[in-house]
């Protein structure tokens, strides 16, 4: 098949950052996923069994510290460390833009479980500012609390802030943690964190990842060749999602697949998967409906990724971080173009997306 030609209005990314269990840049990462590395640990936490519960954590010595100015601004101890772990893959993928382009306008994905105190995205967004001096400005910056989905959302909206002229570059990315006994005790009440009694769950994760998007015309004028382009994407809910009261049909999934299919029939067949599917088996029979639904659109040989197995459920980062695995992978030959990635969240947003060369 001939190589697509890259539209003039398809967003371009031109910079990745991450920060995972299994790697402290987009590089670390993405080679331990390429080699099957795994990183799950007992922790300092305990369940209801009073074990250790086994987590996907980014080591301490890996984040960076919090800006001294932060300490006392009443930010929680999961937003803390969830601007640590968002703190270096910004600098990371912003590292090659021009000063000129500074501050971005940022689309951020949040967790969609809240601990004891509800997270206030704009206070969050504010604090991770303030720690990644003067990269994008809070007050032109968004945040939602969507979960997986919600990161991939977050690359579309940025490819949509791209196409309407309202800038040339923007900075897209999620970043979460399950750290947090709350949240772990409140999953591990519903059988859902994997243990020794539930082994239907699944390994709590942490991680942050960012992209930075460009059009076409910026990025070449900047002098920063695109790792991939991403094409189009698309959204859907499940109204029988996992704390719905209604049957589980799988239909969000498939109906966003079915938009992406039409949306960017030009760059088919896929022939990479990447899935934020966790261990849950809750997760297999959506993704079984939403390629029975659309398998012309699926080359026969398509390879299925769900990096979760590496590093955890990394929550809102899981959209973010895979787009990047993606891109790379293409970009070095060892996975084919098209791929497509998708975010599945526990409330029912579902979205997908395509990265292409």
């Amino acid at each position: 098949m001939a190589e697509r030609e890259v539209a003039s209005d398809d967003a371009m990314i031109v910079g990745i950052g991450m920060m995972t269990a299994v790697g402290l840049s987009a590089a670390e990462t993405t080679a331990s996923v390429r080699a099957g590395v795994m990183r799950f640990e007992e922790s300092a936490l305990y369940d209801r069994q009073f074990q250790p519960f086994t987590l996907a954590e980014v080591p301490e010595p890996g984040l960076p510290d919090l800006n001294l100015n932060l300490l006392h601004t009443g930010l929680t101890s999961r937003e803390a460390r969830m601007v640590r772990l968002a703190t270096q893959p910004i600098r990371e993928c912003t590292a090659r833009l021009p000063d000129a382009q500074r501050p971005l306008a940022l689309i951020l994905a949040l967790p969609e479980s809240d601990t004891t105190l509800p997270l206030d995205p704009q206070r969050f967004l504010d604090a991770l500012a303030h720690q990644v001096t003067a990269v994008f400005d809070p007050a032109a910056s968004v945040a939602s609390l969507r979960g997986r989905a919600g990161g991939i959302a977050a690359v579309g909206y940025g490819c949509e802030h791209l196409r309407s002229g309202n800038a040339d570059f923007v900075l897209v990315g999620g970043v979460d943690t399950y750290r947090d006994l709350y949240v772990l005790g409140t999953l591990n009440a519903e059988n859902r964190v994997k243990t020794a009694q539930d082994l239907d769950g699944f390994i709590p994760g942490e991680g942050a990842g960012f992209l930075l998007l460009a059009t076409r015309k910026a990025a070449d004028s900047a002098g920063l060749p695109p790792f991939a382009a991403i094409p189009a994407w698309a959204a859907a809910i499940e109204s029988g999602h996992m704390y719905s009261d209604q049957p589980y049909r799988g239909d969000g999934l498939a109906t966003a697949i079915q938009q992406l299919a039409a949306a960017a029939s030009a760059s088919l067949p896929v022939r990479e998967v990447y899935s934020s599917m966790n261990g849950e088996s809750h997760w297999a029979k959506e993704w079984g409906v939403g390629f029975m639904r659309n398998s012309s659109a699926f080359d026969e040989a398509h390879g299925m990724h769900h990096p979760a197995d590496c590093f955890g459920d990394t929550g809102a980062a899981a959209g973010p971080i895979m787009t990047g695995l993606a891109a790379l992978g293409i970009r070095g030959g060892y996975r084919r173009s098209p791929a497509l990635a998708y975010g599945s969240s526990d409330r029912g947003d579902r979205a997908a997306l395509i990265v292409t060369t």
